[in-house]
């Protein structure tokens, strides 16, 4: 087992992505590098290709096929294989904290990424972006992508086109914004530890036409020089869960979840690998989790689509709205993909001017504090908030008010305090109106225990519940909403 070990990990393209992976691409170069899962019997053929197994029958040595039970065996030798790392593929620079950009080909050891069609950007991004040189590169990429209907951004009538237009002398508002922020996002996604995911969504039934997919294509083309592969919720969650852990483990740069309409959408595997490294993933047809660095940029796009839970405060929302009600009829001469496909480099190198020139200045004020995202924040965010760009973490409350569970809570705490102040009540002395705001299918009392001693400790709209344990063995446990100022502060 040793030797068929320190065979494997000098094998080409042979990585370690919390299971043994194979690294493969296309030799025409038509399509990007995948990971690849390696199961037992893939791992006999590439014991057969890189080395000689062989049994001994009285001292003579004998061609033998590796035992599928020894593939098993290595495949489960976690930690032991001495393969590195692979975090993720990507056709975007690396970019280093001290203001270095990458644009290499292979394997990066300092960062376990796969790099492949990077283009070279080294005389298009200035040393030292002045002021003026980060406002031109915004003003470029701006001009580029004004014919998306931002649902609230200043418009004007471009005769050109014949289409109202985003008017880019106005500052950005909040969904252009978050539509810079999701660009820049992406290209820096392979360097960050954590990066939040964005949601494009507009309206139901109106909203289908807008652009959604086509903005989260042009990103990718922009980013990693291709479209993104859509992914669709299937029919069951659990379908959905597979897919997404899939597509972790073959290292994508860009997940793209498309089409989640009319749904509040819930995952707690992108919960994890959004806010968590490494975050456990359990593998496509294997009893047991492992351990991965997912480093895929995520959008979510769907007409009336909602993030619920602890999503909320891990995606950036981008609105878009036509002001019609067949968006899909709007005229445009040009063909967008194709023109920002040819303008790549270009658009590549304004949005890291952008990064480099707030990675050199660190002068302006940051936004407001973002948990988990902290580099992100300051990488991504702060330098478009000082370019005058709203500050998309400002939108998060929104999304928290939009979550139907959070919402029903609310109500809870509402009626609660209506009914009873501050005073502890037992569950039998909770009024009619508290007991339906709990329990609206009237499932008991055993079920209201359960469901409040699960609320103990929330902080919403400036209340905390609380609970109090029974003082005697004929008491009962009682339960209190309590003012707490600490849930009020921003």
């Amino acid at each position: 087992m040793v030797g068929l070990r320190d065979i494997l990990s000098d094998v080409p393209n042979l990585y370690d992505r919390g299971m043994p992976v194979r690294l493969a691409t296309d030799p025409t170069g038509r399509s990007s590098a995948a990971a690849q899962v390696i199961a037992p019997e893939d791992l006999v053929l590439l014991a057969h290709q890189f080395c000689r197994p062989y049994s001994k029958h009285d001292g003579e040595e004998i061609d033998a096929r590796l035992p599928t039970s020894m593939a098993r065996m290595y495949l489960g030798w976690r930690g032991e294989w001495r393969l590195p790392p692979l975090n993720g593929i990507t056709s975007s620079p690396l970019l280093r904290d001290d203001g270095e950009i990458i644009s290499g080909r292979g394997y990066d050891p300092q960062t376990g990424m796969w790099q492949e069609n990077v283009p070279e950007l080294t005389n298009r991004i200035p040393s030292q972006p002045t002021d003026q040189e980060a406002i031109d590169a915004l003003g470029l990429i701006r001009e580029a992508f004004k014919t998306f209907c931002f649902a609230d951004a200043k418009t004007v009538f471009d005769e050109t086109q014949g289409v109202a237009v985003v008017d880019v002398n106005a500052p950005p508002g909040q969904d252009e914004s978050g539509f810079l922020v999701a660009l820049l996002t992406a290209i820096c996604r392979p360097s960050l530890p954590l990066a939040p995911g964005m949601l494009f969504r507009s309206a139901p039934i109106s909203g289908a036409g807008t652009g959604k997919g086509l903005l989260a294509r042009c990103i990718s083309l922009v980013a990693f020089g291709r479209e993104p592969h859509a992914v669709t919720s299937g029919a069951r969650p659990e379908e959905l869960e597979k897919r997404i852990a899939a597509e972790l483990m073959q290292a994508n740069p860009f997940l793209f979840l498309d089409n989640l309409n009319n749904t509040a959408f819930r995952s707690n595997l992108l919960a994890s690998a959004l806010t968590e490294r490494p975050s456990r993933v359990r593998v496509l047809g294997r009893s047991h989790m492992v351990q991965l660095n997912a480093s895929a940029f995520v959008v979510l796009t769907g007409n009336g689509l909602r993030v619920s839970e602890d999503l909320a405060r891990r995606f950036i929302t981008v609105e878009l709205d036509a002001g019609m009600e067949n968006p899909e009829f709007r005229p445009f001469p040009n063909n967008l993909k194709a023109e920002v496909a040819q303008r790549r480099a270009d658009l590549l190198a304004a949005a890291l001017t952008i990064w480099r020139w707030g990675n050199k200045s660190r002068t302006f004020p940051a936004g407001r504090s973002f948990g988990s995202f902290e580099t992100w924040s300051r990488w991504v965010r702060d330098p478009l908030f000082a370019l005058g760009c709203s500050d998309p973490v400002e939108r998060l409350n929104e999304s928290k008010r939009f979550d139907a569970h959070r919402q029903a809570i609310a109500d809870l705490f509402a009626v609660w305090k209506e009914k009873h102040g501050d005073r502890p009540v037992p569950i039998r002395d909770l009024h009619e109106a508290v007991r339906n705001a709990a329990d609206p299918y009237g499932r008991g009392r055993q079920f209201l225990v359960s469901y409040l001693s699960r609320l103990v400790g929330t902080r919403l709209n400036g209340f905390v519940l609380t609970r109090q344990e029974a003082s005697g063995r004929w008491c009962a446990a009682s339960f209190a909403l309590a003012r707490d100022a600490r849930s009020a502060r921003p």
